[in-house]
């Protein structure tokens, strides 16, 4: 709420604590590695769909899919960019490459270290620690890293999800309240502060592993229909000025329906159906609300070259 320069800071103080100590587990950790602890290395399916296997691999992509909503949350801020034309660009890729590896480097460390059938507990990291010999320092620092992930993580998905409600706001799709900024440090607080109750409440109330995988399917959805929208921007408006322009588009936007559909369906049935009453409630604030208050411009797309 002070501002996005302080946020920033503090942001990356967290990120500098938690990629530290990743860091460190992983470069303590490789020498650690037991290789037979690779083999087989895709389990067999059990006999049920998504238990490990081709189904399974889907089914975990799918579930961790939230972890990357975070490469999204650099778009909606793109306002307060000083140069979004190419730091946004650059920010996602280079985000999403650093953290990529850092995920398989990670991964590759525990299973190696320690039998995956031994890994489903709510402290996979410290417990793999813990009982290797030689390892168990990194237990505390671990912990630590956690407690700035988890702070990192929902402050920044706070930071994007106002700046969602504010730009809804200001084309009216949204009360005017969300766009409220103020006056002093000309961030959209009253939007922040509802974000997080709202956030804080939700995440007091529903299981991890039922928001864990509604997060992921509304995103997939959501990157879905970014896919679509780009095509067929491409063809109503081809000539108008894009600050940035997605390249191969026509291979990019197919390849993301294709992966983001694939993994979508590797989800169960009931968070379909919490997919359903979700989207239906943004519906009935979009027809008793924002279909009548949004401004007229946001109904079209000129063709201004």
């Amino acid at each position: 709420m002070v501002g996005i320069t302080e946020s920033a800071r503090f942001n990356a103080l967290m990120v500098a604590v938690k990629v530290g100590i990743i860091a460190l587990v992983i470069l303590f950790g490789l020498p650690h590695i037991h290789e037979a602890n690779f083999h087989p290395f895709i389990p067999e399916n059990t006999g049920v769909r998504g238990h490990f296997g081709t189904s399974g691999i889907l089914a975990a992509s799918a579930t961790i899919f939230f972890a990357y909503v975070g490469f999204e949350t650099v778009s909606v801020g793109a306002q307060e960019t000083r140069n979004p034309e190419r730091d946004v660009s650059i920010s996602i890729l280079a985000a999403l490459a650093v953290c990529t590896l850092l995920y398989v480097l990670m991964s590759a460390v525990l299973i190696g270290i320690v039998d995956f059938h031994l890994l489903d507990v709510p402290d996979p990291v410290s417990f793999a620690l813990a009982r290797e010999p030689g390892l168990e320092w990194l237990v505390f620092p671990v912990n630590i890293a956690a407690i700035a992930g988890l702070i990192s993580v929902a402050f920044g998905s706070m930071y994007g999800q106002s700046r969602v409600f504010y730009g809804m706001a200001r084309d009216g799709f949204l009360p005017p309240a969300f766009a409220r900024v103020h006056p002093r440090f000309r961030t959209p607080h009253l939007c922040t502060i509802i974000v997080g109750v709202v956030g804080s409440a939700i995440a007091a109330i529903f299981p991890l592993d039922i928001l864990a995988d509604l997060v992921s399917i509304g995103t997939l959805m959501a990157f879905i229909s970014v896919c679509v929208a780009i095509m067929i921007l491409r063809l109503s408006a081809p000539n108008r000025v894009r600050k940035f322009r997605t390249p191969y588009v026509w291979l990019v936007a197919p390849a993301g329906i294709i992966t983001c559909g694939i993994m979508m369906f590797s989800l169960s049935l009931g968070t379909w159906v919490r997919l359903v009453v979700w989207t239906g409630l943004g519906f009935l604030i979009y027809f008793s609300y924002g279909i009548r208050h949004a401004a007229p411009s946001k109904w079209s797309v000129s063709d201004e070259s």
